[in-house]
């Protein structure tokens, strides 16, 4: 027999579906924090939305096509202004980025990680998150970051 939670919307995917759509929230997203997406920064985004699996700076680097004088440097800033403005996530045992579309909200990263495909979905699992708040709350710390990875098989390679 299923659980059903109270929160519809716990296990969302948050990867943007649209990515013309997405590029342009971001613009108005960065903007609207007084910062401004540079076209090294809009390309490294655009690359990470056009990416089907979770991507590597040095494959980014690779896919620039020539964008300034990019460099490592240059990739992992972009990265890094890109999971500030939440734009973007690490999954740190994959050492790769993903895109994250749900940028109206502060969340917590959580990753299901396929084992076959090397795939990875972001959920807005919330109450996963309140959990892990409440119980390191407990404990006397405050989150500032956290991710969280479960590894095993995707929906489509079951089938």
């Amino acid at each position: 027999m299923a659980h059903t939670h109270a929160h519809s919307h716990a296990n969302t995917p948050c990867s943007p579906q649209e990515a013309e759509a997405f590029l342009l929230e971001a613009e108005q997203l960065v903007t609207a924090k007084g910062q401004k997406l540079t076209p090294i920064r809009r390309k490294v985004l655009h690359l990470l939305l056009e990416s089907e699996e979770p991507a590597k700076a040095y494959d980014l680097l690779a896919n620039l096509d020539g964008e300034g004088a990019a460099k490592p440097p240059t990739v992992y800033r972009a990265l890094d202004f890109l999971q500030e403005m939440g734009l973007a996530h690490k999954i740190e045992s994959l050492n790769a980025y993903v895109a994250c579309g749900h940028t109206k909200h502060a969340h917590s990263a959580v990753f299901l990680i396929c084992q076959s495909c090397g795939g990875a979905e972001e959920l807005h699992a919330v109450e996963t998150s309140d959990s892990l708040a409440h119980e390191t709350e407990a404990a006397g710390f405050t989150i500032q970051n956290a991710v969280i990875e479960a590894r095993g098989i995707c929906r489509n390679c079951k089938t």
